[in-house]
């Protein structure tokens, strides 16, 4: 809830001082506010540097067409600029915008030195001990003298360190007007009136206007004063009463120019007080002028009790009004700010004008009846985006039925596979996005480099690896105890005598695996058989299943053999190795009655069909998603050692005692290289690692095995989403803002589903997306289209 100060600055004045300032606190519901008391001195100075800031002004702004009454063909009485101040226009010359500038920096710096007075400094630090910088502030400034009303108090420090603070006028003297209540109106009301344009244009305003579709406008262009008059005294009431045109301040009162006839142009506002209050009767809440030098018209109106007033304190350049008049219907009715935000940050944008109009974010200016609490778009009118489902035919119903439509045809299409390469695609980047993991200690992977081709020892061989080379590699590494050795280099070829020593090794040695390949007579690859004479227990496929771009997203743990095959071992060459690393400490496969394998606690939920991203695939064998173990520094998920400096004797025990040994090639030549989610190629022994410690992690460490979710639990989701992109749909009514939440409401998803990835929860995106985006665009369609159908917009014609 927004809290209120209001600061009355008394009596007195800046040349002789303000003898008691008093500043009063609304925080929260408290219904009594509390109060401080203070002083301001004497600042002579400031009246000087305001009025000299005035002159270069006027002087500036002659060089633009202004909506003043300079520009209406009637020569300016000077008497009717101020009353109270004399300018001496021959004391400044040579007017440049870099002197402007330098000018309103000090008549600042006076402004803000002044409010640091030590007897100003009480009320000061009371309203600071009672704002957060994050809570809306609104801040009356109570004064009956001119000077004081025309100072720039937006420049006080106070709003810059507050910025969701902002300031408005308010006159010592008012009251609570206690008019009849009245029902908002089905949309909100205006009563725009386009007077006297006569060097400026006036249509981009009731453009504006016309954009709003919440809002009635009726317009009056150039009327007389009996139309106008006629207008304001409107049984339905207006909501707001706008005006753009040329006026003036006249004295304590002011002047507006409501046509371009030679006679009775022009009123000021005691001619037209009684439709004024009438008006307000009728439940005028907020009333604009886009006009010139408007201080004096809010000092005449604050008497007739309209509860807000917006003005432009000095002549106004007519681009500067229209900017401003956009960025407040923009903020206020559009983004549903606050009043008091609404002209913060309608004036703030102004700022960017400044170059060729400058000090135009000074101008405008907000007046109070600090006994009326300011009322917001929402309140105007019953049909609004906060109070829509008055005029959505349906509502709920129509929200309902239409995301449980879209929501059958996402689930639809991605049955049929028409979203599954957007969604291993969106699978991939969340991957990319998870941070490093440290390598697995348990692994140690001897490459077979490009270099080690060439040594001595691999000079008899006959594909990647000599028998002598892995022969001499084996002696080195049984001393150290290595608890399973996988050999991930075909060799399908008959030992010679020269290397039966080694077959007979192998054939023997109950912790080496080495792999072969089963045939795919669709792709045309033929079987590889493994080492002659190994056990087929010791045996493991290097089969791996790659998606229609390339990419190894799955690992394949087993596969039913035909009985004539070669290799006919039911499991890869990672599974059996991470068997038998888990063997030596008790935990031996099994599997549940549902066909599961679990490994200890741990089971491992296997790959359908119909799985997650994956529609449309192969899931023959026992497929499980495969989540990576990735690091910044290398592509490895374990420790390295090339095959030259294995044989040179560098193998250290801790590296190898009890660990897993994989022996594999990453010579490019070799061409035995895959594509990751990560876009990067890797040598398949790094794949055949990351299998490897996918299963031991997973068991003994608890890090979890990428699934997706069940088939229920992911339509519930998606229909869910659906659900919250038709309210947004239903309830707002901007379109900038129903864009801005729902990129927030992406954003969200996108972040839930990459927290889902973390603990290892595939958790739909793209589908949730399609849902969200269908039925929050359908909801909006259907509810503009009811506007459009059942709201007649009662709009005059403008005159051309």
């Amino acid at each position: 809830m927004p809290k209120s100060v209001v600061i009355d600055l008394g009596t007195g004045d800046l040349y002789s001082g303000l003898p008691r300032v008093t500043a009063q606190v609304w925080a929260g519901e408290r219904s009594r506010p509390e109060q401080c008391v203070g002083s301001l001195p004497a600042a002579p100075a400031i009246v000087d540097l305001d009025r000299d800031w005035r002159l270069l002004y006027k002087s500036l702004c002659d060089r633009r067409p202004l909506r003043s009454v300079a520009g209406v063909g009637h020569e300016l009485d000077d008497n009717l600029l101020d009353d109270s101040l004399e300018i001496d226009e021959s004391g400044i010359t040579n007017v440049s915008q870099v002197s402007f500038e330098q000018l309103c920096q000090i008549l600042q710096d006076a402004l803000n030195t002044w409010l640091r007075s030590e007897t100003f400094l009480p009320i000061e630090r009371q309203l600071r001990s009672q704002f957060s910088p994050t809570e809306e502030v609104r801040v009356v400034i109570q004064t009956d003298d001119d000077l004081l009303r025309r100072l720039p108090w937006q420049r006080w420090d106070f709003f810059k360190d507050y910025p969701r603070s902002e300031m408005a006028l308010g006159c010592s003297n008012y009251q609570f007007h206690n008019a009849p209540p009245r029902p908002p109106h089905k949309k909100a009301r205006v009563l725009a009136v386009l007077g006297n344009s006569q060097g400026i244009h006036l249509e981009q305003d009731a453009q504006f206007l016309k954009a709003l579709t919440d809002a009635e406008t009726q317009f009056l262009v150039n009327p007389s004063r009996q139309e106008f008059n006629q207008q304001l005294w409107d049984e339905q009431g207006w909501d707001m009463l706008f005006f753009a045109g040329h006026s003036q301040t006249e004295g304590e009162t002011g002047r507006i120019y409501i046509n371009e006839h030679p006679q009775h142009n022009s009123l000021t506002i005691e001619q037209f007080e009684a439709a004024i209050e009438g008006a307000v009767n009728n439940g005028l809440k907020l009333a604009i002028f886009n006009s010139c030098d408007g201080l004096g018209l809010a000092t005449a109106l604050s008497s007739l009790h309209i509860p807000q007033v917006i003005v432009m304190r000095e002549p106004v350049a007519n681009r500067v009004a229209q900017e401003f008049f956009k960025h407040f219907l923009d903020a206020f009715a559009g983004k549903h700010l606050s009043l008091y935000l609404a002209v913060r940050q309608a004036r703030r944008q102004l700022q960017g004008l400044e170059d060729e109009f400058p000090g135009a974010s000074w101008l405008p200016v907000l007046c109070q009846n600090p006994a009326v609490e300011p009322s917001t778009w929402q309140d105007w009118c019953s049909v609004s985006t906060g109070a829509r489902p008055q005029q959505f035919n349906g509502s709920w119903r129509t929200v309902l039925l239409t995301s449980l439509v879209a929501t059958t045809c996402v689930l639809g299409i991605r049955y049929l596979g028409g979203l599954q390469s957007w969604e291993l695609k969106a699978f991939d980047q969340l991957l990319r996005l998870r941070p490093p993991e440290p390598i697995d200690q348990r692994i140690l992977i001897v490459t077979i480099t490009e270099d080690d081709l060439h040594l001595p020892e691999q000079a008899q061989r006959k594909g990647s690896l000599s028998d002598l080379a892995l022969s001499k590699l084996l002696q080195k590494l049984a001393p150290l105890k290595p608890r399973a050795i996988g050999l991930d280099v075909y060799r399908d070829f008959p030992f010679d005598s020269t290397s039966a020593a080694l077959a007979a090794n192998l054939k023997q040695s109950p912790n080496f695996f080495a792999i072969c390949k089963v045939s795919d007579p669709e792709a045309n690859f033929p079987e590889i058989a493994p080492i002659p004479n190994l056990p087929s227990d010791r045996q493991g496929f290097s089969d791996v299943v790659i998606d229609a771009d390339h990419i190894l997203r799955r690992h394949l743990l087993a596969m039913d053999q035909s009985l004539g095959a070669s290799c006919r071992s039911p499991y890869a060459l990672s599974t059996q190795l991470a068997f038998q690393y888990l063997n030596a400490e008790g935990i031996f496969p099994h599997y549940t009655p549902q066909g599961n394998l679990q490994l200890g606690q741990h089971t491992f939920q296997r790959l359908y069909r119909h799985t997650g991203g994956y529609q449309q695939v192969d899931a023959a064998g026992y497929q499980i998603l495969l989540n990576y173990r990735f690091s910044q520094s290398s592509l490895s998920p374990a420790s390295t050692i090339t095959l030259k400096d294995a044989l040179a004797g560098q193998l250290k025990p801790e590296d190898v005692n009890e660990r897993i040994v994989i022996i594999g090639v990453t010579a490019p030549s070799s061409e035995d290289y895959l594509i990751t989610p990560y876009g990067q190629r890797i040598p398949g022994v790094f794949i055949q690692a990351q299998m490897v410690s996918q299963l031991i992690s997973a068991v003994k460490d608890g890090r979890g095995v990428i699934e997706a979710w069940a088939g229920p639990a992911e339509i519930f989701w998606i229909w869910s989403w659906a659900v919250i992109g038709g309210v947004l749909g239903w309830r707002c009514g901007s379109i900038r803002w129903l864009i801005g939440l729902e990129a927030a409401a992406l954003a969200t998803l996108g972040i839930l589903c990459f927290y889902g990835l973390t603990q290892s929860q595939w958790i739909p995106l793209v589908p949730t997306a399609f849902g969200f985006m269908i039925t929050s665009s359908s909801i909006a369609v259907i509810v503009t289209h009811q506007d459009h159908n059942h709201t007649k917009p009662i709009l005059k014609p403008i005159k051309q």
